[in-house]
């Protein structure tokens, strides 16, 4: 916000076409990263290496696969498909839609991730009560 303020002040004026629905896009960002920690804070007491290897490789997969540096509608079919299971893909696409004013999203859409961070909300919830009826305080004294 500070850097599009002063911008906006230096020099020149930036107008964002729909911004509650940019900004409802960054929330639903984190609430699909939220929703995948959950699932991760939920295995991690009974695996807690591999599901260190599994934190790191996703988040970087994830990093690589956002689609960031580059336009949805631009891609060709076969790279979209690259692309397209990442939810973060679709909210950051859905967010230029909505910010810039001659942007369109064709080939992505901001009900994926709202799914798939609510369907892994629901499985990190029901892994984490499983995990705290079960697990043992004592497994961490064995390392």
């Amino acid at each position: 916000m500070l850097v599009l303020f002063i911008y906006h002040v230096a020099f020149t004026p930036i107008s964002i076409d729909q911004p509650i629905a940019a900004y409802s896009m960054l929330v639903l960002s984190w609430f699909t990263g939220a929703a995948f920690g959950t699932v991760l804070l939920a295995a991690k007491p009974w695996a807690p290496n591999a599901v260190g290897v599994i934190q790191q490789l996703y988040s970087r997969a994830n990093m690589l696969a956002s689609g960031k540096m580059f336009l949805a509608n631009t891609l060709s079919y076969k790279m979209l498909k690259l692309f397209d299971w990442n939810p973060l893909f679709h909210t950051i696409d859905q967010a230029r839609g909505f910010t810039f004013l001659n942007y369109n999203p064709h080939y992505s859409n901001w009900h994926y991730a709202f799914y798939v961070g609510l369907v892994a909300l629901m499985i990190g919830l029901m892994g984490e009560f499983y995990t705290r009826q079960y697990a043992s305080v004592s497994w961490g004294a064995r390392r």
